[in-house]
């Protein structure tokens, strides 16, 4: 029996459409979300960062695959991607359980080289050190924004439809994952419990794709946020990014500074009364 297709959207598809989708088969595909001027823009700042940025020191990160991480300060295109309207609120709808926030688990630009092979299909919720969450609990959404068209051939993520239900020790093959084939600005969003892998680069080309994770405010983020960027630079981003980076309460009584205050108050002081009632006082 073949894999099931992933189901694709356009833009103006409402979110709750979208959300619903997602959780029913684990990854879902919105179909040229950003234009081609932010792509080029984007893929331009990418250049110099990615060409000193060493390959993968292993199989499972990819010989011939450079990824970096950081994209808000060096590419600050990016932010069309990390804080697009759409993709937050079918974040916000597909977390669960989530009473308070969510925040940025990471970005990476993922630059699949010419002759590397798939990557091992895995669950990306397997960062949590192994925990074996509930089946209904979805702790993370991840994002695959394609800045070249993703091919077959040239190493399109690959996708288990409807494996986001299934134990952590279920076995699947390449013959049981699709391709997210997708045009140049769109994105592939799938839960953290969905398998998932790099596919084979067959072509003479180098395959791009923008990674963005959000994991729910009261869990570790992959990369370390507050030392990725400086608080200077955080000051001058919005306040959507301030927050999505993790600097507001991740519940009650997580995350606060000097006793009790927001750790907005550290970046926005005005935007920091919002959080009244997030942390003792």
């Amino acid at each position: 029996m073949s894999p099931a297709t992933l189901p694709r959207f356009s833009p103006d598809t409402p979110a709750e459409t979208i959300a619903t989708a997602l959780l029913d088969h684990g990854a879902a595909i919105i179909e040229r979300l950003v234009g081609a001027e932010v792509c080029d823009r984007l893929q331009e700042e990418l250049v110099p960062w990615v060409a000193n940025t060493p390959v993968g020191a292993d199989d499972f990160l990819g010989r011939n695959t450079r990824r970096t991480g950081g994209l808000l300060s060096k590419c600050p295109s990016s932010a069309a991607m990390v804080a697009n309207p759409l993709v937050l609120d079918v974040v916000d709808r597909a977390l669960w359980p989530k009473k308070t926030t969510f925040q940025l688990h990471l970005t990476q630009s993922i630059a699949i080289g010419p002759g590397s092979p798939a990557q091992l299909l895995h669950r990306d919720h397997w960062c949590f050190d192994f925990f074996p969450f509930p089946r209904d609990v979805d702790v993370e959404v991840a994002t695959m924004w394609a800045l070249s068209d993703f091919t077959e051939v040239n190493g399109a993520t690959r996708v288990v439809p409807d494996s986001h239900r299934t134990p952590d020790d279920q076995h699947y093959g390449p013959d049981d994952s699709v391709p997210a084939e997708m045009p140049r600005g769109s994105v592939l969003l799938y839960l953290g419990s969905t398998v998932h892998g790099g596919g084979e680069n067959r072509s003479n080309d180098v395959r791009v794709g923008i990674n963005v994770d959000y994991v729910l405010g009261w869990l570790r983020q992959e990369e370390n946020q507050y030392l990725t960027y400086s608080l200077d630079e955080v000051r001058e981003m919005p306040e959507r990014l301030q927050r999505l980076l993790g600097y507001q309460p991740g519940a009650y009584a997580l995350g606060y500074v000097d006793g009790g205050r927001s750790p907005m108050t550290l970046v926005n002081a005005d935007a920091a009364a919002a959080d009244e009632g997030f942390a003792p006082r």
